[in-house]
């Protein structure tokens, strides 16, 4: 008796096993199947900025690839406002199904967090990173007929006259307004910010002369600078752009601990499936190998700088940590 129960236990837990290796074995080729059919319709690319500027500048040169590596059409939808919280907001908050993308940035996913004090979207918890794109410094840049030729002109100019110079940046929680106040505060100036909806339109008043001077992405001032229109001051990364060499960093200017560049990657709403991230990560990072793509992005002042999804992932909270004590020395906050 007990053996013919023990043959029956042993008949069961062999079921079992061929039960459950049959189900595992669908599961993994249903994975497979999907990995291979996505995507299967257009995919948007939420761009959370106005044409012209840096972000739409560098979804236009990465999207147009990826839509022909992944044999389906990119969309671009430009969605600007609140220093690009809102496209950022909306494209947390769509299907995470790998049909919306958005091409984030330092400003709307870790500087514009840390100055809100009420926050729609979680950089942290409400995105999975894809890849970096690229990283390009900032400018400090003034129009072609200002008085200005360096940045110990700008701060003379401004501690002669207190209040009187303003400053226009992409943005209230851009990186570029931070970057102002923080310097207004180590330069020992006052200064007006004044917040745009992009760079692209703070230049046009910059050129019209509304405003004294900007702080803004390399890629906005490009063309004004190429041909005389504007005058770059400084640039904020470690070392000088190679498009213009001769123009100083601000450490070199004589203002240290300003070094600081704009970061641009592609993100997909939180739980959006391992193998969806994983398909748009290595077509990402093949169309940034491209030779073409690395002209063109070095032509608009870029650095190509592709990652893992998990590099991306440390490289956000290396981010939020540092742009947060930036934030609380500046004191700015936005309701």
């Amino acid at each position: 008796m007990n053996k013919r129960r023990d043959k029956t236990s042993v008949s069961y837990t062999q079921g079992f096993m061929v039960l459950s290796i049959v189900v595992w074995g669908l599961l993994a080729t249903t994975v497979s199947v999907q990995a291979q059919s996505y995507p299967t319709r257009p995919i948007r690319f939420v761009v959370p900025f106005p044409p012209g500027g840096s972000t739409d500048t560098y979804a236009r040169i990465i999207g147009g690839k990826l839509g022909e590596a992944l044999g389906q059409p990119v969309v671009f939808d430009n969605r600007a406002g609140a220093g690009g919280a809102l496209g950022a907001e909306i494209a947390a908050k769509a299907l995470p199904d790998g049909y919306t993308l958005v091409l984030g940035q330092d400003g709307n996913l870790v500087v514009g967090q840390a100055v809100r004090t009420k926050k729609n979207y979680d950089t942290l918890r409400d995105f999975a990173p894809i890849s970096l794109v690229v990283r390009t410094p900032q400018v400090f840049v003034v129009n072609d007929s200002s008085p200005f030729k360096s940045m110990k002109d700008l701060v003379a100019a401004a501690k002669a006259k207190p209040g009187a110079l303003t400053y226009a940046t992409a943005g209230v929680a851009a990186s570029s307004h931070v970057i102002g106040s923080f310097f207004n505060i180590a330069a020992g100036i006052d200064t007006v910010h004044v917040p745009y909806k992009g760079g692209m339109p703070g230049m046009l008043d910059l050129r019209a002369g509304r405003v004294h001077y900007m702080i803004t992405s390399m890629v906005s001032s490009l063309n004004f600078a190429r041909d005389g229109r504007a005058r770059l001051l400084a640039v904020t990364g470690t070392k000088r752009s190679h498009l213009f060499p001769d123009v100083p960093t601000l450490g070199e200017a004589g203002f240290p601990g300003f070094e600081t560049t704009i970061w641009h990657g592609v993100l997909a709403p939180a739980k959006v499936p391992r193998h969806v991230v994983t398909r748009i990560n290595q077509e990402v990072v093949k169309v940034i190998a491209m030779p073409d793509v690395q002209k063109s992005l070095q032509f608009e002042g870029g650095t190509a700088s592709p990652s893992t999804p998990e590099e991306f992932q440390v490289f956000l909270r290396e981010e939020v940590s540092r742009w947060e004590k930036m934030v609380k020395q500046t004191g700015i906050t936005v309701d």
